[in-house]
């Protein structure tokens, strides 16, 4: 589980830490709230669930202009980020806290345990031309 303590080393990117309230014995309530510990107002949701095969890589992109936040909110997988200088693996395995995922970050997630779901929020809509998918382009991008 990422700790408050932990320090995110690549650029366009971020702890965000979700509300959270014990509800013993009926479960626990875990909040986001856009533009409070969600850093944007949030116009798309996502998940990936079903990732049963142990070879599979997510990802393996970067935004030009769209803003993330990645939660795994059950299991846990490791997420790579790399700012064209600076790279960091995180393990994320709790649903309490998410990796802000901004412009200009490649990222790609792997090493999912079989029950793994994965949440986003994005700020803007799907908009395939603001994706950088060669990581060759990425690097003369991000060095512009």
């Amino acid at each position: 589980m990422p700790k408050n303590n932990l320090k995110i080393k690549v650029k366009n990117s971020g702890l965000v830490k979700m509300q959270f309230f014990n509800d013993f014995p009926d479960g626990n309530l875990v909040i986001g709230e856009a533009n409070k510990n969600v850093p944007f107002a949030i116009k798309r949701v996502y998940f990936i669930n079903n990732l049963l095969n142990k070879k599979s890589v997510r990802g393996k992109h970067a935004h030009k202009k769209l803003e993330q936040v990645i939660f795994c909110v059950n299991g846990k997988f490791t997420l790579s980020l790399d700012d064209g200088k600076n790279r960091q693996k995180i393990t994320l395995d709790s649903p309490y806290f998410g990796v802000r995922l901004g412009p200009r970050l490649w990222h790609t997630m792997s090493s999912f345990s079989s029950d793994c779901v994965i949440l986003v929020l994005a700020d803007n809509y799907y908009k395939e031309s603001d994706y950088i998918r060669d990581y060759g382009k990425f690097l003369k991008y991000v060095r512009q």
